[in-house]
């Protein structure tokens, strides 16, 4: 799954353009020659193909420790539970809500006096406004002062636009992961 946005793709494409000429320019200035230049490139390239390897690796490694292809397995309840599972390990009290009239929460995260209503949202494509339109009504229902919607995915330009006019907390695959191998590292340090 490439989560690369449009944003970061052009941004990573023009980086690729940028070292290429600045390897081309190099090899010009060094050499004075067609060849010279030819060789910068190449090495330059090189030096690309290296670091998308090494990019490429680093991100399998992550996604193994935080177990993301498991939870893109995972049924949308399971997702909550471990979702839930995954907070109370951060130190919140869960509870899960009814499958069916749950007021726009699959579940309650509470410490201290935070009570924050969380729209759990396991996909296989991009999470759109609909997930931050169903949870907004849920932070009065549960007398909530936070929402949030999490997901294993990506969300779609417009629920992200909605949940900044409205303060809900966007946590998207990326985030997810960190979240992951945070709380297997705190594990680890537990034990």
């Amino acid at each position: 799954m490439n989560n690369r946005t449009k944003k970061e793709q052009k941004l990573a494409n023009e980086v690729t353009a940028f070292i290429i000429l600045v390897s081309g320019v190099i090899g010009w200035f060094m050499t004075e020659s067609l060849k010279g230049v030819g060789m910068a490139v190449g090495v330059g390239f090189v030096v690309l193909l290296a670091f998308g390897v090494w990019r490429t690796t680093c991100r399998k490694k992550r996604m193994n420790v935080s177990s993301i292809e498991e939870i893109d397995n995972m049924t949308g309840r399971q997702f909550e539970e471990y979702v839930g599972t995954l907070f109370s390990g951060f130190g919140y009290d869960v509870t899960y809500t009814p499958t069916t009239g749950d007021y726009g929460a699959d579940l309650l995260l509470k410490k201290e006096k935070e009570v924050i209503v969380v729209q759990a949202k396991r996909y296989k494509r991009s999470v759109g406004v609909k997930a931050v339109q169903e949870v907004l009504p849920a932070v009065k229902f549960y007398k909530a002062n936070a929402a949030w919607v999490i997901t294993n995915s990506t969300y779609t330009k417009q629920a992200l636009m909605l949940a900044k006019h409205n303060d809900v907390r966007m946590i998207d695959r990326e985030a997810l992961i960190r979240l992951s191998i945070q709380m297997k590292k705190e594990t680890r340090k537990s034990n």
